[in-house]
Protein backbone atom coordinates (compact mmCIF):
# COMPACT_ATOMS: atom_id res chain seq x y z
CA UNK A 1 0.00 0.00 0.00
CA UNK A 2 1.51 3.58 -1.16
CA UNK A 3 2.25 6.16 1.63
CA UNK A 4 -1.19 8.91 2.26
CA UNK A 5 -0.50 12.15 0.77
CA UNK A 6 -1.60 15.29 1.91
CA UNK A 7 -2.70 18.11 -0.03
CA UNK A 8 -2.07 22.15 1.14
CA UNK A 9 -5.46 23.18 2.20
CA UNK A 10 -5.71 24.95 5.58
CA UNK A 11 -8.89 24.21 7.04
CA UNK A 12 -9.82 20.94 5.85
CA UNK A 13 -7.25 18.37 5.75
CA UNK A 14 -7.11 14.95 2.63
CA UNK A 15 -5.58 11.84 3.14
CA UNK A 16 -5.53 9.74 0.19
CA UNK A 17 -5.28 6.10 0.32
CA UNK A 18 -5.83 4.01 -2.40
CA UNK A 19 -9.55 3.82 -3.11
CA UNK A 20 -10.09 6.39 0.05
CA UNK A 21 -9.69 9.83 0.81
CA UNK A 22 -9.88 10.98 4.20
CA UNK A 23 -11.32 14.25 4.42
CA UNK A 24 -10.74 15.87 8.22
CA UNK A 25 -12.64 19.15 9.36
CA UNK A 26 -9.43 20.96 10.75
CA UNK A 27 -9.83 23.99 12.58
CA UNK A 28 -10.12 22.06 16.25
CA UNK A 29 -9.44 24.84 18.24
CA UNK A 30 -12.54 26.46 17.44
CA UNK A 31 -13.80 23.41 17.35
CA UNK A 32 -14.27 23.13 13.32
CA UNK A 33 -16.82 25.70 12.83
CA UNK A 34 -17.40 26.21 9.35
CA UNK A 35 -16.02 29.82 7.69
CA UNK A 36 -16.49 30.63 4.28
CA UNK A 37 -12.34 29.89 3.99
CA UNK A 38 -13.71 26.51 4.96
CA UNK A 39 -16.72 26.39 2.79
CA UNK A 40 -14.41 27.29 -0.28
CA UNK A 41 -12.19 24.79 0.63
CA UNK A 42 -14.88 21.79 1.06
CA UNK A 43 -16.09 23.42 -2.54
CA UNK A 44 -13.09 23.00 -4.07
CA UNK A 45 -12.33 19.24 -2.89
CA UNK A 46 -16.17 17.69 -3.23
CA UNK A 47 -15.93 19.67 -6.84
CA UNK A 48 -12.71 17.58 -7.70
CA UNK A 49 -14.50 14.29 -7.04
CA UNK A 50 -16.54 14.14 -10.10
CA UNK A 51 -13.38 13.63 -12.54
CA UNK A 52 -11.29 11.63 -9.74
CA UNK A 53 -13.08 8.50 -9.69
CA UNK A 54 -9.98 6.17 -8.78
CA UNK A 55 -11.33 7.39 -5.00
CA UNK A 56 -13.74 5.06 -4.91
CA UNK A 57 -14.74 6.12 -0.73
CA UNK A 58 -14.51 9.25 1.29
CA UNK A 59 -14.51 9.15 4.86
CA UNK A 60 -15.49 12.52 6.94
CA UNK A 61 -14.13 13.46 9.97
CA UNK A 62 -12.91 15.91 12.31
CA UNK A 63 -10.05 16.66 14.47
CA UNK A 64 -10.59 17.77 17.82
CA UNK A 65 -12.89 16.89 19.83
CA UNK A 66 -16.04 17.99 18.05
CA UNK A 67 -17.05 17.63 14.61
CA UNK A 68 -18.40 20.95 13.71
CA UNK A 69 -19.88 23.78 15.76
CA UNK A 70 -21.58 25.02 13.30
CA UNK A 71 -21.25 28.36 11.02
CA UNK A 72 -18.35 30.62 12.65
CA UNK A 73 -21.15 33.47 13.78
CA UNK A 74 -18.67 36.28 14.09
CA UNK A 75 -17.25 35.47 10.19
CA UNK A 76 -17.84 37.14 7.13
CA UNK A 77 -20.40 34.65 6.59
CA UNK A 78 -22.56 37.07 7.93
CA UNK A 79 -22.88 40.23 5.27
CA UNK A 80 -22.61 43.48 7.08
CA UNK A 81 -25.72 46.03 7.06
CA UNK A 82 -26.16 48.68 4.34
CA UNK A 83 -27.10 48.10 0.74
CA UNK A 84 -26.92 44.78 -1.17
CA UNK A 85 -26.80 43.22 2.15
CA UNK A 86 -30.06 40.31 0.63
CA UNK A 87 -27.52 40.03 -2.33
CA UNK A 88 -24.14 39.47 -0.47
CA UNK A 89 -25.84 37.37 2.06
CA UNK A 90 -27.52 34.79 -0.73
CA UNK A 91 -24.44 34.71 -2.52
CA UNK A 92 -22.77 33.71 0.71
CA UNK A 93 -25.59 30.91 1.74
CA UNK A 94 -25.71 29.46 -1.67
CA UNK A 95 -21.87 29.15 -0.84
CA UNK A 96 -22.67 27.20 1.77
CA UNK A 97 -25.51 25.41 0.77
CA UNK A 98 -23.39 24.38 -2.59
CA UNK A 99 -21.05 21.81 -0.73
CA UNK A 100 -24.10 19.88 0.45
CA UNK A 101 -25.37 19.58 -3.43
CA UNK A 102 -21.72 18.73 -4.13
CA UNK A 103 -21.65 15.91 -1.32
CA UNK A 104 -24.77 14.46 -3.26
CA UNK A 105 -24.06 14.48 -6.16
CA UNK A 106 -20.43 13.37 -5.86
CA UNK A 107 -20.29 9.83 -7.37
CA UNK A 108 -18.49 8.53 -4.55
CA UNK A 109 -20.28 7.49 -1.04
CA UNK A 110 -19.39 9.34 2.18
CA UNK A 111 -19.23 7.71 5.04
CA UNK A 112 -19.40 10.60 8.33
CA UNK A 113 -17.68 9.79 11.61
CA UNK A 114 -19.05 12.16 14.51
CA UNK A 115 -17.42 13.19 17.60
CA UNK A 116 -18.50 15.24 19.76
CA UNK A 117 -21.09 17.95 18.97
CA UNK A 118 -21.91 18.35 15.39
CA UNK A 119 -24.52 21.23 15.30
CA UNK A 120 -26.40 23.97 13.08
CA UNK A 121 -23.68 23.29 9.40
CA UNK A 122 -22.24 20.39 11.22
CA UNK A 123 -25.00 18.85 11.16
CA UNK A 124 -25.79 19.30 7.89
CA UNK A 125 -22.52 18.28 6.85
CA UNK A 126 -23.36 14.55 8.56
CA UNK A 127 -26.64 14.73 6.91
CA UNK A 128 -25.40 14.91 3.70
CA UNK A 129 -22.95 11.64 4.10
CA UNK A 130 -24.33 8.64 2.67
CA UNK A 131 -23.55 6.51 5.85
CA UNK A 132 -22.68 8.09 9.63
CA UNK A 133 -20.92 6.26 12.71
CA UNK A 134 -20.82 7.97 15.93
CA UNK A 135 -18.98 8.42 19.06
CA UNK A 136 -21.01 7.63 22.60
CA UNK A 137 -20.24 11.25 22.96
CA UNK A 138 -21.49 12.75 19.88
CA UNK A 139 -24.42 15.13 20.03
CA UNK A 140 -26.21 16.50 16.54
CA UNK A 141 -28.79 19.67 16.42
CA UNK A 142 -30.62 22.10 14.23
CA UNK A 143 -28.38 25.15 15.99
CA UNK A 144 -29.93 27.54 13.16
CA UNK A 145 -33.14 28.04 14.84
CA UNK A 146 -31.35 28.95 18.16
CA UNK A 147 -29.61 31.83 16.42
CA UNK A 148 -32.54 33.63 14.88
CA UNK A 149 -33.13 32.05 11.61
CA UNK A 150 -35.31 28.75 10.03
CA UNK A 151 -34.51 25.36 11.46
CA UNK A 152 -34.13 23.88 7.52
CA UNK A 153 -31.03 25.02 6.42
CA UNK A 154 -28.21 23.40 4.24
CA UNK A 155 -30.28 20.43 3.03
CA UNK A 156 -31.42 19.93 6.57
CA UNK A 157 -35.16 20.11 6.13
CA UNK A 158 -34.92 17.69 2.78
CA UNK A 159 -32.89 15.38 3.98
CA UNK A 160 -33.30 14.40 7.66
CA UNK A 161 -37.27 13.61 7.18
CA UNK A 162 -36.14 11.06 4.47
CA UNK A 163 -33.42 9.93 6.62
CA UNK A 164 -35.84 9.49 10.22
CA UNK A 165 -39.34 10.05 9.25
CA UNK A 166 -41.29 13.20 9.82
CA UNK A 167 -41.78 13.45 12.94
CA UNK A 168 -38.96 12.81 14.96
CA UNK A 169 -37.01 15.72 12.25
CA UNK A 170 -40.09 18.14 13.04
CA UNK A 171 -39.49 17.58 16.53
CA UNK A 172 -35.69 18.48 15.83
CA UNK A 173 -35.85 21.03 13.30
CA UNK A 174 -38.55 22.70 15.24
CA UNK A 175 -37.13 23.03 18.28
CA UNK A 176 -33.23 22.97 18.11
CA UNK A 177 -32.73 20.09 20.62
CA UNK A 178 -30.08 18.09 20.38
CA UNK A 179 -30.16 14.11 19.56
CA UNK A 180 -27.91 12.15 21.48
CA UNK A 181 -25.78 9.20 19.82
CA UNK A 182 -27.45 6.42 21.07
CA UNK A 183 -31.47 7.75 19.99
CA UNK A 184 -29.67 8.92 16.38
CA UNK A 185 -29.17 4.92 16.26
CA UNK A 186 -32.46 4.07 17.60
CA UNK A 187 -33.91 6.14 14.74
CA UNK A 188 -31.54 5.18 12.13
CA UNK A 189 -29.72 8.49 12.08
CA UNK A 190 -26.35 6.67 12.34
CA UNK A 191 -25.56 3.01 11.23
CA UNK A 192 -23.61 2.28 14.94
CA UNK A 193 -22.04 3.70 17.92
CA UNK A 194 -18.64 2.94 18.32
CA UNK A 195 -16.12 3.72 20.75
CA UNK A 196 -13.91 7.78 19.86
CA UNK A 197 -11.07 5.83 19.15
CA UNK A 198 -12.60 3.02 16.73
CA UNK A 199 -14.00 5.60 14.96
CA UNK A 200 -11.48 5.86 12.04
CA UNK A 201 -11.32 2.20 12.00
CA UNK A 202 -15.06 1.62 11.64
CA UNK A 203 -15.32 3.96 8.81
CA UNK A 204 -12.10 2.17 6.95
CA UNK A 205 -13.39 -1.32 7.73
CA UNK A 206 -16.75 -0.15 5.92
CA UNK A 207 -14.96 1.46 2.91
CA UNK A 208 -12.92 -1.44 2.71
CA UNK A 209 -16.11 -3.07 1.99
CA UNK A 210 -17.05 -0.75 -0.62
CA UNK A 211 -14.13 -1.33 -2.04
CA UNK A 212 -14.90 -4.93 -2.82
CA UNK A 213 -18.01 -4.08 -5.20
CA UNK A 214 -17.69 -3.21 -8.87
CA UNK A 215 -16.86 0.63 -8.93
CA UNK A 216 -19.25 1.52 -11.60
CA UNK A 217 -21.85 -0.68 -9.75
CA UNK A 218 -21.39 1.50 -6.60
CA UNK A 219 -21.27 4.87 -8.45
CA UNK A 220 -24.60 3.98 -9.70
CA UNK A 221 -25.85 2.30 -6.54
CA UNK A 222 -25.26 5.88 -5.10
CA UNK A 223 -26.85 7.48 -7.91
CA UNK A 224 -29.81 5.77 -8.21
CA UNK A 225 -30.71 5.75 -4.48
CA UNK A 226 -30.31 9.84 -4.60
CA UNK A 227 -33.11 9.85 -7.88
CA UNK A 228 -35.19 7.17 -6.10
CA UNK A 229 -36.04 8.78 -3.05
CA UNK A 230 -38.23 11.15 -4.93
CA UNK A 231 -39.40 8.64 -6.97
CA UNK A 232 -43.44 9.25 -7.73
CA UNK A 233 -43.80 5.09 -7.69
CA UNK A 234 -42.69 2.09 -7.69
CA UNK A 235 -43.16 1.61 -11.51
CA UNK A 236 -40.90 4.66 -11.97
CA UNK A 237 -38.42 3.19 -8.88
CA UNK A 238 -38.39 -0.42 -10.89
CA UNK A 239 -37.52 0.75 -14.62
CA UNK A 240 -35.12 3.14 -13.42
CA UNK A 241 -33.72 -0.13 -11.39
CA UNK A 242 -34.08 -2.47 -14.38
CA UNK A 243 -31.95 -0.18 -16.89
CA UNK A 244 -28.87 0.60 -14.32
CA UNK A 245 -28.87 -3.31 -14.08
CA UNK A 246 -29.27 -3.66 -18.11
CA UNK A 247 -26.02 -1.30 -18.23
CA UNK A 248 -24.06 -3.34 -15.71
CA UNK A 249 -24.50 -6.18 -17.17
CA UNK A 250 -22.66 -4.90 -20.46
CA UNK A 251 -19.44 -4.45 -18.07
CA UNK A 252 -16.19 -6.31 -17.78
CA UNK A 253 -16.66 -5.69 -14.46
CA UNK A 254 -19.69 -8.21 -14.47
CA UNK A 255 -18.11 -10.72 -16.04
CA UNK A 256 -15.31 -10.73 -13.69
CA UNK A 257 -17.52 -10.85 -10.63
CA UNK A 258 -19.45 -13.75 -11.64
CA UNK A 259 -15.90 -15.70 -12.65
CA UNK A 260 -14.38 -14.58 -9.44
CA UNK A 261 -17.56 -16.01 -7.25
CA UNK A 262 -17.37 -19.69 -9.57
CA UNK A 263 -13.77 -19.57 -8.83
CA UNK A 264 -13.88 -18.98 -5.35
CA UNK A 265 -11.23 -15.84 -5.39
CA UNK A 266 -11.75 -12.50 -4.90
CA UNK A 267 -12.90 -10.11 -7.77
CA UNK A 268 -10.60 -8.18 -10.18
CA UNK A 269 -12.06 -4.99 -11.19
CA UNK A 270 -10.49 -2.53 -13.82
CA UNK A 271 -13.75 -0.40 -15.24
CA UNK A 272 -13.57 2.72 -13.30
Amino acid sequence: MSEPTANNFTTIMIEERPGIDIVSLNRPDALNAVTPAMAAELTTYFSSLHDKLRTRVVILRANGRAFCAGAELGSEAFAKPGEGRPQRQLRMQQQYSGVIRLMRSCPQPIVALVQGAACGAGFSLALAADVRFASPHARMNAAYIRVGVGGCDMGSGYLLPRLIGLSVASELLLSGRFIEAERAKAVGLVSDVVPADQLLATGLAYAGDLLRTAPMGLRMTKQTLNALIDAPGLETALAMEDRQQVMLLETADHREAVAAFREKREPSYSDL
